[in-house]
């Protein structure tokens, strides 16, 4: 049981995805079609996680709308009084369709872009036309007055557009922009020898981001999320597990952070057999990293664990196999040298793309 009540809820309605890029944060084995759960299930989801006190529903995938109840399940959700944040590729969203969702409720629009170059741009989606169909969703969305915020993910690819990228959604109708660099697990780490940038191309994305704040803001906010293997300490990754978030995965399990499927030997409980609540307050998964007790040194006795708790676990898995190990973007971590020596390695312009088949290396232009 935790004094503790969830702000959000990340609702992964699907993996399927017209797009196949190589940084999908979805894990690398992902949920069928036949395995998703009906549209009965979510609408109950949505009124527990109101009940709860969840605030923010995002609805997720892969996709979102792939669901042909996609309109059905945004009503669902506003009628449970729950702020609806619609997360899409807009790759094959009609106007028409945004206007049913407007009209059954949604909030507001979080669209993903992926370059300013409109091949670079088709090339990191895998999909030919992407680009386009993204800035005419960006259009229809504005044009229907839904705020809208643009979502780039930062990689080796792309970080030299970073400037104009920002420029590129503002004069778009975005209110808000949000650049995040690549998170290195699932289909980030697969990637990681393609997508990690060098130190240098990091430190002038900074500068780069800076400069354009003080040309745009307040026009549009610019947020901006660093990347972990060129810090000195880690981010407090989901403001410390299973503290503010939740997230049910398309087949049900619910989830502390997006990619906890990855640490292996962890308990999801999933919404066939209990309640948000119940998951919330007693899984062993949600018990299992909060607070600070599970914490080894050097992390339990930091002035700074109850800033970052220890960081990133499924980081911490990824690199030292134990998920209570310290985050190796700590500079404390034994295991910090080993990150930043990745940082040095060689890179690789072989992709693997996001595919429900077995990944394989994508063939180069």
């Amino acid at each position: 049981m935790t004094d503790l009540l969830p702000l959000g809820l990340l609702a992964e309605l699907t993996h399927r995805c017209p797009l196949a890029c190589p940084y999908c944060s979805n894990p690398v084995e992902l949920d069928r079609r036949s395995d998703e759960l009906d549209t009965a299930t979510w609408l109950r989801i949505f009124d527990e996680a109101a009940e709860l006190g969840v605030l923010q529903l995002h609805l997720s995938g892969g996709e979102p709308t792939a669901r042909a109840d996609i309109v059905e399940l945004t009503r669902g959700a506003a009628q449970a009084g729950l702020y609806t944040n619609l997360i899409t590729s807009g790759v094959g969203l009609s106007k028409q369709r945004l206007e049913a969702l407007a009209e059954a409720g949604l909030d507001h629009v979080q669209l993903s872009w992926q370059d300013t170059d409109p091949a670079s741009a088709d090339k990191i989606a895998g999909l030919d036309g992407a680009h386009r169909w993204k800035h005419e969703t960006a259009r229809a969305v504005v044009e229907l007055g839904l705020p809208l915020t643009i979502n780039v993910v930062i990689h080796r690819l792309n970080i030299a557009r970073v400037a104009d990228m920002i420029v590129a959604a503002y004069r778009a109708g975005a209110r808000r922009i949000e650049v995040a660099h690549t998170q290195y697990y699932g289909w980030g780490l697969a990637n990681r020898a393609a997508l990690l940038p060098t130190e240098d191309q990091v430190e002038a994305a900074h500068a780069a981001v800076a400069n354009i704040r003080k040309e745009l803001e307040p026009g549009i906010l610019i947020d901006y999320v660093a990347p972990d293997h060129f810090s000195r300490y880690p981010k407090p990754c989901m403001n410390g597990w299973g503290r503010q978030s939740l997230n049910v995965t398309p087949r049900g399990r619910v989830l502390p952070c997006h990619a906890a499927e990855s640490i292996r030997g962890l308990i999801f409980w999933t919404v066939h057999e209990h309640s948000l609540r119940e998951i919330w307050n007693d899984s062993p998964a949600f018990i299992a990293f909060r607070g600070t007790e599970w914490m080894k040194e050097p992390c339990r006795s930091c002035p700074r664990k109850e800033i970052d708790f220890g960081g990133c676990r499924c980081q911490a898995f990824a690199w030292t196999g134990d998920a209570a190990s310290a985050d190796p973007a700590c500079e404390l971590s034994p295991y910090h040298a080993a990150l930043r020596e990745a940082v040095a390695a060689p890179r690789t312009d072989e992709i693997i793309y996001r595919r429900f088949s077995s990944p394989k290396p994508a063939p180069q232009e």
